[in-house]
Order: structure tokens, then C-alpha cells, then sequence
């Protein structure tokens, strides 16, 4: 697999996803899919915008890392994801360069792509999500 690395989705933590959905369609966007991540303990909807999309993330239950996240800072910018083809090596690559990874190992996110997540404080203040690009 290989090809650039891309902006894959933009997430956006919410209270409502049913209302998010209402008023972010009615700046134009549809949403194209929704589901649950119990792994992250979230439900998603992505709304495509362009070559990438927006996310919303409500939480599932209230210990949750979107529910602290919501009771801290409120609802907003969670995290920017980057869609790269490998994303073992994309890791190998981020580890060299002394970017710590969340989680010992990558694991199965929304619309069933593997994901790992890069501590923040490595990444200018931005929590950054890498997504496996789906295979064709």
C-alpha cells in the first residue's frame, strides 16, 4: 500500500450528535454515515467536506475520554486525523522522530480502519489520530 498522506476527518466533540448533525447540514454538508465505537466509547456521524470530512463524536457513556474532554473544555475541535497508507510505518516514523504513540499498538476505529493516536504534546497541542487508508 502505498500513496501521500492526506487530512482524513476533522473531529468536533459534541453533547447532541443528532442536533450537531441538524446544524452543520445546514451549512451545506450531509451526513453520510453513523455508528457506534465501543472502543472509543463513542457515537460518530462524518459529514464529507471535500477529499476529507467532519466528524462528530457524542459520548456513549459519561467516564469516557470525549465525556472528560466535553466536561473540561466544552464542545470543539478534538482532534485532526491524517490518513496515511501504512500505518505501521507511519508509527516506526513518528517513534523515531521521539513523537510518543497513546497505545502500545494500533487498533480498529470508525468504518473499520485501523487507528493510533499521537500524544499531543509532541504535536504542536493537537491530539492527532493516524487512519490506515482503506484498502482497495
Amino acid at each position: 500500500m502505498s500513496g501521500p498522506v492526506g487530512l482524513d476527518h476533522v473531529a468536533v466533540a459534541v453533547h447532541d450528535l443528532d442536533a450537531a448533525v441538524r446544524r452543520y447540514e445546514s451549512l451545506g454538508l450531509r451526513c453520510q454515515h453513523v455508528e457506534d465505537v465501543p472502543s472509543e466509547g463513542v457515537r460518530v456521524a462524518f459529514l464529507p467536506a471535500g477529499e476529507a470530512a467532519l466528524e462528530l463524536l457524542q459520548p456513549l457513556q459519561p467516564d469516557g475520554p470525549v465525556a472528560r474532554f466535553l466536561q473540561a473544555r466544552g464542545e470543539g475541535l478534538h482532534h485532526v486525523a491524517l490518513r496515511v497508507p501504512d500505518l505501521d510505518a507511519a508509527l516506526e516514523r513518528a517513534r523515531a522522530a521521539g513523537v510518543r504513540v497513546l497505545e502500545p499498538a494500533p487498533r480498529l476505529g470508525s468504518r473499520g480502519r485501523r487507528v493510533a493516536f499521537l500524544h499531543p504534546k509532541d504535536t504542536s497541542g493537537v491530539l492527532v489520530e493516524l487512519v490506515e487508508a482503506a484498502r482497495r
